[in-house]
C-alpha cells in the first residue's frame, strides 16, 4: 500500500498547532499568575485590605526646648475604585460639602497618570485630603453606604505662635515632579515646602507603614491577618532642635512691624541662628488645611512678598557696614597701618569726583575713621591700593586681590545656611570692568563707591550678620545654621568646622576698637546698653529707586561676644534712624531678657513707627 506522504504532513501540522497553542495558555497562565502584576494585585484585594500607615512628622523645638510646630490629626477619603459598587452619589456629595461636578473632576484626576502616576484601579487611591472634624463625623456614620470607601488617617502642622515662617516653612500636597523624583511619594502625600520643613524633609517625614486586614467574601473587614503578623509599623520622623530663640524671634518680629527688611542674629561662637526675621512675615498656619491654596495666592499676589525671605534672598548694598572689610584689606595688603591718615573736607575729592561726608577730624587714622564712618578715609584707601603700580602690575590684578579677600569673608558666595532659596549677592571681579568700560580703561576713580558698599556691591543680610560674627570671634567664622540638633543624630560637620578669612587675626582687635569708639562716641551711640560694652557699625545705603536703607552691624559684648547682628530696613533713611536702635533693642533684649527703663522710650518708637509709607508701594 502507497504511503500518504500529505497525511503524514498534515499530522505534523496539526500536532505543532495543538503544541502552539498550549504553549500559548501555559505563558498566558504565567503572565497571570506571576508576571501580571494587577491580576495578583485583584487576587489580594479579594481577601486583604493594604492600608498605608502614615508616620507622626517629628516635632520642631526652639534652642530652649519651646514646641514650635507639632502634628494635629487630619482624614482623608480613599477609595479602591474596583471595590466601588452603585451608591447614592447626591448622598456623597452632600455629605462631604461638594457639587457632583467636583465628584466628577477628582474621579477624572485621580484616573489621569500623568497626573497620578502610580494609578490603578486595584489599590487604594486618594479621593479627598484634609477633612475638617465635622465633615470626617458626618462621612464615618454613613460610611457602611458607600462601599470602596473608607478614612484614611494622617497628620497635620500645628503651630504654637504664630512666628518665624520663614524659617519653619510649611507642608504641600506633593506634585507629579515630587512622586517622579522620590518613590517615597504618592498622590496626596505631604512634603515640606520653604524653610526648615523643606531643606530637613527627609529628617522629618519618617518611614511610612503598613497595616494588612482581611476581607470575607463579601468584602467586610474581618480584623488583621494573622493578628498583625505581616503589619509593618511607622517609624516617626525624628524632631529637630532649631537654634532659634523661640522669644527673641517674636520680639524682632513686632519691632520690623509695618517696615520692610531683615534682621539676621548669630551666636559668634557656633554660628547659630539665634533669630532670623523677614519683614512683613505671615502667620505659618495660613498655610495649613484646606483654606492653603487660597491663602497661599492670597501671599503670593501680596505688593510686599511675605514669602520672600529678605534674611537670606535680598541682595543690598551693604553701605558702610562693608567698612570693616576694607579696613581689614587695607591693613592686610600693607596699604595703611592704623597710623596713616587721610583728609576728609566734608568728603572724597580726587580727579574731578566728589563723595560726599559728614563733619568730623581732619586728616583722619583707621579707627577713628570706622567710628565716624569717614567715605573719604576708605575711598583713599582704595585708591592707593588699586591704582598702586609698585604693589600690583595692573588695576585688575590689584583688584582680583581685593575681591578674594571679601570672599574669605563670606561675600560674593552662598555662605551655605542651611535653608533654601539663600542668595549669593555680588561681587564683580575684574573682567565685569573689563567689559563694561574696556580692558586697562578703568582705574580706583572709576569704580570708588564700592569702597563705601556702593556701586555694583550687593550682600544679603545674612552676609552681613556673619561679618560681624566674624570681627566679634577676632577672625574666624562657622557657617550660619538654624538647626542645632537632630534628635538621635547630628549635624553636619559644614556647620562645625569654623573658616578663616585671608586676614591676619590680630588685625581684628583694631576693627574691634574703632566699632568699640562708633558706640562710645561715633554714629553709633543709640546702641549703647547700659552694663553692656557695644560694638558696632551703621550703614546708610543709597537707593536709586527711593529713601535711602538703614543698615546696623555689631555686637555684644565686646570680649565675650555672646550675639552678632544685622537690620536692614528699607527706605528708613540714615542707619542711626532704625537700624542701630531696633539692631541694639535685639541684643538687649537677648542678653538681659528685658529692656532698660532709660531705654523704653527708643523701644516705644520702634514698635509704633511705621516705614512702609515710604517704600513706594502703596498699601491696599
Amino acid at each position: 500500500m502507497r504511503k500518504d506522504y500529505n497525511l503524514e504532513k498534515r499530522k505534523f501540522v496539526i500536532a505543532g498547532a495543538l503544541l502552539v497553542v498550549m504553549l500559548i495558555y501555559v505563558i498566558r497562565l504565567f503572565s497571570l499568575q506571576v508576571g501580571d502584576n494587577d491580576y495578583k494585585k485583584f487576587a489580594d484585594n479579594n481577601a486583604f485590605l493594604r492600608k498605608m500607615l502614615y508616620p507622626s512628622r517629628g516635632f520642631i523645638y526652639d534652642r530652649n526646648g519651646q514646641l514650635m510646630v507639632y502634628n494635629q490629626p487630619a482624614y482623608d477619603v480613599m477609595m479602591t475604585p474596583r471595590e466601588v459598587l452603585p451608591f447614592d452619589t447626591l448622598d456623597f456629595c452632600e455629605t462631604l460639602g461638594i457639587t457632583r461636578e467636583q465628584y466628577d473632576r477628582r474621579i477624572a484626576d485621580m484616573k489621569d497618570r500623568r497626573k497620578n502616576p502610580g494609578y490603578s484601579s486595584y489599590t487604594p487611591q486618594i479621593f479627598m485630603t484634609q477633612l475638617s472634624a465635622r465633615d470626617y463625623g458626618r462621612l464615618q456614620e454613613k460610611l457602611y453606604r458607600f462601599p470602596g470607601f473608607y478614612i484614611q488617617n494622617r497628620v497635620l502642622r500645628q503651630y504654637s505662635m504664630p512666628i518665624a515662617a520663614n524659617v519653619l516653612g510649611n507642608i504641600r500636597e506633593v506634585s507629579v515632579a515630587d512622586m517622579e523624583r522620590d518613590d517615597y511619594y504618592q498622590r496626596g502625600d505631604y512634603t515640606g515646602d520653604l524653610g526648615v520643613e523643606k531643606s530637613y524633609e527627609k529628617v522629618l517625614r519618617g518611614v511610612k507603614g503598613e497595616e494588612i486586614l482581611l476581607r470575607d467574601a463579601h468584602g467586610r473587614i474581618k480584623g488583621k491577618y494573622e493578628d498583625g503578623k505581616y503589619d509593618i509599623p511607622p517609624v516617626s520622623g525624628s524632631n529637630l532642635t532649631l537654634s532659634l530663640d523661640a522669644e527673641l524671634q517674636a520680639y524682632g518680629e513686632k519691632l520690623m512691624q509695618n517696615k520692610i527688611g531683615a534682621i539676621v542674629a548669630i551666636e559668634p561662637a557656633t554660628g547659630e541662628i539665634l533669630a532670623l526675621v523677614s519683614s512683613p512675615t505671615y502667620d505659618p498656619s495660613l498655610l495649613v488645611g484646606r483654606e492653603r491654596g487660597a491663602n497661599y495666592a492670597a501671599l503670593v499676589q501680596d505688593p510686599y512678598k511675605p514669602l520672600y525671605d529678605r534674611a537670606i534672598m535680598g541682595m543690598y548694598p551693604p553701605g558702610s557696614t562693608f567698612k570693616p572689610t576694607q579696613g581689614l584689606i587695607l591693613l592686610q595688603e600693607g596699604v595703611v597701618t592704623t597710623e596713616t591718615s587721610y583728609p576728609c573736607s566734608h568728603g572724597f575729592i580726587a580727579g574731578g569726583l566728589r563723595v560726599g561726608c559728614h563733619g568730623h577730624a581732619s586728616p583722619i587714622p583707621l579707627i577713628p575713621a570706622l567710628a565716624t564712618s569717614c567715605n573719604a578715609y576708605f575711598c583713599h584707601g582704595l585708591r592707593a591700593m588699586i591704582d598702586s603700580r609698585r604693589r600690583y602690575p595692573s588695576a585688575a590684578e590689584a583688584f582680583e586681590v581685593w575681591k578674594r579677600h571679601l570672599v574669605s569673608m563670606g561675600y560674593g558666595y552662598r555662605l551655605g545656611i542651611d535653608l533654601p532659596g539663600e542668595k549669593r549677592g555680588f561681587l564683580p571681579n575684574s573682567a565685569y570692568y573689563d567689559k563694561y568700560y574696556g580692558r586697562n580703561r578703568w582705574s580706583a576713580l572709576t569704580i570708588i563707591s564700592i569702597a563705601i558698599g556702593q556701586g555694583e556691591v550687593l550682600a544679603t543680610p545674612v552676609q552681613i550678620a556673619n561679618l560681624a560674627a566674624t570681627i566679634a570671634n577676632r577672625g574666624h567664622y562657622f557657617v550660619p545654621h538654624v538647626v542645632k540638633a537632630i534628635e538621635d543624630s547630628v549635624i553636619s560637620s559644614e556647620y562645625t568646622v569654623p573658616h578663616y578669612p585671608t586676614i591676619d587675626a590680630h588685625y581684628y582687635d583694631y576693627i574691634v576698637e574703632g566699632m568699640r569708639m562708633a558706640v562710645t562716641g561715633g554714629t553709633c551711640r543709640l546702641a549703647a546698653i547700659p552694663g553692656v560694652e557695644v560694638c558696632g557699625k551703621t550703614g546708610t545705603a543709597q537707593n536709586p529707586h527711593g529713601k535711602d536703607h538703614s543698615a546696623f552691624m555689631g555686637f555684644a559684648p565686646m570680649d565675650n561676644p555672646q550675639i552678632a547682628i544685622a537690620v536692614y530696613v528699607e527706605n528708613a533713611g540714615f542707619g542711626a534712624t532704625y537700624g542701630v536702635p531696633i539692631g541694639s533693642l535685639m541684643m538687649e533684649f537677648y542678653l538681659n531678657r528685658k529692656i532698660d527703663p532709660s531705654r523704653q522710650y527708643l523701644e516705644d518708637r520702634m514698635l509704633n513707627s511705621n516705614t512702609i509709607i515710604y517704600s513706594g508701594v502703596k498699601k491696599h
